[in-house]
């Protein structure tokens, strides 16, 4: 359902994006480089496409598509295959810290995830959604050779975003009084107080690497983001096992590693940002031009988040449900174990929306909508070839993953069952996931808040109600496995 609704809703804003670019061609004839990405956005709205008449004397049309299916195949892979790479290195960073506190017994792995889930929900996502808005701005600024922009959004982003981290920091640093007043374990909410507090230094981290991040993301530069993603994870390693067993901090150790591998991944593509020759023309140092037309970046940055926020909650609230079953310690446990392999499985097409954002932005931004229509029908290709891909191989291992959760066999039988249902939820999941990224680079975010909205709130979780609670049938077919 939610990808339904985000195909229609694309398709009649493609509708208008047509007769858009027929009018932006129509004003640029005559006219060379008279508008800027700021004055089109005050002009046309946010969540109109930013079809920029530096570029309109081509025509408006990308002579003969100027890349071929073929050649956006490998465009698309190129930019995707690291971009995958590079968040599973980053979401290795949590991670890691996770399984080392896992070996300090069961109080301290309780605190840490109970921290982390919290820590992603009021921090990580709100912060990730607001960050994606330079996906819109920095990938059409790009494709309008517009560079120096670039540099701009980057700087306001960073500036904004750095302000959102005081007081999602204050939450932080009051993680285990809020889990109480919602009536969680004393014990456990006393532990992952403590390891939020410790983590708060990586908030501000975090909010500054995905601006960076999207900076380069959006001029096609993704194999520096995946290496640095791999030295930080190869970092993270070291300087956890060092605060958590030499010096003895136990699990604050763990999570004060967080912090540090996340400012040194923030360094280190600041430091490539500010000597590599690619940023050049993209980053000429700082300027006050950061601190002008804030309320532009709020029109997007909104909802962004919202986009990125409504979907995550949606799965917390899931897990809640799921400790209301009958057997709330074996349905939590499985819908765990599910979830974590949804999310591996996701990152795939995660990438695929993250290249789609950024090639539909450019051609957006380098007035070629013809272009941009053919990479969306690309990666739809791409997205449901890899989701039949990915569900054969989830059908083939379901009677063996469990066991890399678990030796008991109730809970094996169980994620097998789960494992069906996954793999067919990850081929509607990757073609929704390669859409939002096209909204993010049309920037339809608002468009892609409400969808989620909808998909998620007034269908998604009123349905696992209706068939956990109303219809008896549990967190899925277990009183089958059980008869």
């Amino acid at each position: 359902l939610h990808a339904l609704s985000l195909s229609t809703g694309l398709f009649f804003s493609s509708s208008r994006l047509r007769g858009d670019s027929g009018r932006e061609r129509e004003r640029g004839k005559g006219r060379r480089g008279s508008c800027s990405c700021s004055t089109g956005m005050a002009k046309e709205g946010v969540e109109e496409a930013l079809l920029l008449a530096s570029r309109a004397t081509d025509g408006g049309r990308d002579e003969g598509l100027g890349l071929g299916v073929r050649d956006e195949v490998k465009k698309q892979l190129w930019l995707a295959g690291p971009l995958i790479a590079g968040a599973l290195l980053q979401n290795l960073i949590q991670m890691i810290s996770v399984m080392y506190v896992g070996h300090l017994g069961e109080l301290a792995l309780a605190g840490a995830s109970m921290a982390s889930s919290f820590a992603t929900v009021t921090g990580f996502s709100l912060l990730l959604g607001m960050a994606s808005a330079l996906d819109t701005l920095c990938g059409q600024a790009y494709g309008a050779r517009q560079y120096h922009l670039l540099g701009v959004y980057k700087q306001r982003a960073m500036v904004i975003l750095t302000l959102v981290s005081i007081p999602l920091a204050v939450v932080w640093f009051y993680t285990g009084e809020i889990l109480l007043l919602f009536g969680q374990d004393p014990d456990i909410a006393a532990e992952a107080g403590t390891y939020a507090r410790w983590m708060i230094p990586a908030i501000f981290a975090y909010g500054l690497l995905q601006c960076h991040v999207r900076f380069l993301q959006t001029q096609n530069i993704v194999f520096p983001v995946m290496a640095s993603a791999g030295a930080a994870a190869a970092f993270h390693l070291l300087v956890c096992w060092l605060l958590v067993y030499v010096a003895g901090m136990g699990s604050k150790g763990a999570a004060l590693s967080n912090a540090i591998s996340y400012w040194v991944y923030v360094i280190v593509l600041a430091v490539y940002v500010r000597v590599s020759g690619s940023c050049k023309e993209t980053w000429t140092g700082f300027s006050t031009e950061a601190f002008r037309d804030v309320l532009s970046f709020f029109r997007l940055a909104v909802p962004s988040a919202l986009m990125v926020c409504l979907e995550m909650w949606s799965f917390e609230l899931i897990v809640l449900l799921s400790g209301l079953l009958p057997n709330p310690k074996l349905e939590t446990s499985v819908l765990s174990i599910s979830l974590n392999t949804a999310a591996f499985v996701w990152m795939i097409p995660f990438g695929l929306g993250s290249a789609i954002s950024t090639r539909v932005s450019n051609e957006l931004g380098a007035g070629r909508p013809d272009a941009a229509r053919l990479a969306v029908r690309v990666v739809v290709f791409l997205a449901m070839a890899e989701g039949l891909v990915m569900g054969l191989v989830l059908i083939c291992i379901r009677y063996v993953w469990g066991h890399a959760y678990s030796d008991v066999e109730e809970v094996v039988t169980y994620v097998a069952w789960m494992m069906l249902i996954i793999s067919v939820s990850n081929f509607f999941d990757g073609i929704q996931c390669v859409l939002s990224g096209v909204a993010r680079g049309c920037g339809w975010q608002k468009i892609g808040a409400w969808i989620n909205l909808g998909a998620y709130y007034i269908v998604g979780i009123p349905s696992a109600y209706l068939i956990a609670f109303v219809l008896q049938v549990g967190g899925t077919v277990h009183q089958m496995i059980n008869k």
